[in-house]
């Protein structure tokens, strides 16, 4: 009798934790990550980034912000396995896959696929006051970062240098992120420094806040004609007066931010997460969040792409009207 019952307690037990086993390996099923390569903490993509993954997060989706080196870096991350999207500059994403620009002679990255527009960057060329730098050109001689490896705003600052005429052997180059070029601008050991994104920047605004002593350079004139017209992807921009604590509007350039992902994404989650980006709570979240969300609509969602859009993403667009 008494290994009656001890049986009929294991038996009970097992089914138990078979059970408990099914359910939990169904949840988990359920549920599919997508990390979003963003970019530094002090720079625009990652709030943007921390924003979207945790609106677009549900029982089926865990999305995540990760911080990276930008644009570069998330490419390569993608195409690596280490992050399943990431947020590229329009110019990065288009050489990415056509195997042109800064991909010179490394092969096309034929995978990547696009999600959406979001938002216009603004390059920031960022001076301490008083240097009497009044255009890039101005720059020779003097201590610039130009942002770290893997970042599109390092690319962005050379392509801007040359058009004003000056290489990084007529400088003092650093390899900096923004929050550290901030604090050596401040210090006095770096005299200015380049950021593509979205404004308002945290580095940035933080300088401005604690009453240090900068300048916004603007990038316009004719060399800045010309750039546009060597490289489409730029287009003429502008950051508004008291985006930053006492400077005025400054005349400038801006590539697209986009989000992209790979083409070996399922199209099912793609699809899920496209549809989610474009959902009234998402809406909301971007409207109440960082200032570049309001910048981030479903009407601009597919201006600019220089790549091919996800299957899973195209499918959600012409449900949705965009796509014919």
């Amino acid at each position: 009798m008494a290994f009656s019952v001890t049986r009929r307690t294991l038996v009970a037990l097992a089914a138990g934790v078979t059970a408990a086993a099914a359910w939990s390996g169904a949840s988990w099923a359920q549920q599919q990550f997508f990390r979003i390569g963003t970019g530094g903490t002090a720079g625009t993509y990652y709030p943007v980034g921390g924003m979207i993954g945790n609106a677009i997060s549900t029982d089926k989706i865990s999305a995540s912000a990760v911080a990276t080196n930008g644009s570069v870096a998330n490419v390569n991350a993608i195409v690596g396995g280490q992050a399943e999207s990431g947020f590229v500059q329009a110019d990065v994403a288009s050489w990415a896959y056509t195997g042109t620009g800064v991909y010179e002679g490394k092969g096309k990255v034929e995978e990547l696929r696009a999600i959406a527009n979001l938002y216009p960057e603004s390059v920031h060329l960022v001076v301490r006051k008083g240097l009497g730098v009044k255009s890039p050109a101005d720059l020779k001689g003097k201590r610039v970062s130009l942002d770290e490896p893997g970042s599109g705003t390092l690319i962005n600052a050379r392509t801007i240098l040359e058009a004003y005429g000056v290489t990084e052997k007529d400088i003092k180059p650093e390899y900096l992120k923004p929050n550290q070029a901030g604090e050596k601008l401040k210090d006095g050991s770096v005299d200015a420094f380049f950021f593509t994104g979205g404004y308002p920047a945290g580095a940035i605004s933080e300088l401005t806040a604690t009453g240090s002593g900068i300048e916004l350079v603007p990038i316009d004139g004719p060399q800045a004609d010309k750039l546009r017209q060597s490289a489409k992807f730029f287009a003429a921009d502008e950051i508004p007066a008291g985006t930053y604590k006492d400077i005025g509007a400054v005349k400038t350039v801006a590539v697209g931010a986009q989000w992209v992902t790979s083409a070996k994404i399922d199209a099912g989650l793609v699809y899920d997460v496209t549809k989610a980006l474009w959902s009234d709570k998402t809406r909301a979240v971007l409207d109440a969040g960082h200032a570049k969300g309001k910048s981030i609509r479903k009407e601009t969602a597919l201006l600019g792409l220089g790549i091919p859009l996800h299957p899973g993403a195209e499918k959600f667009y012409k449900e949705a009207g965009l796509i014919k």
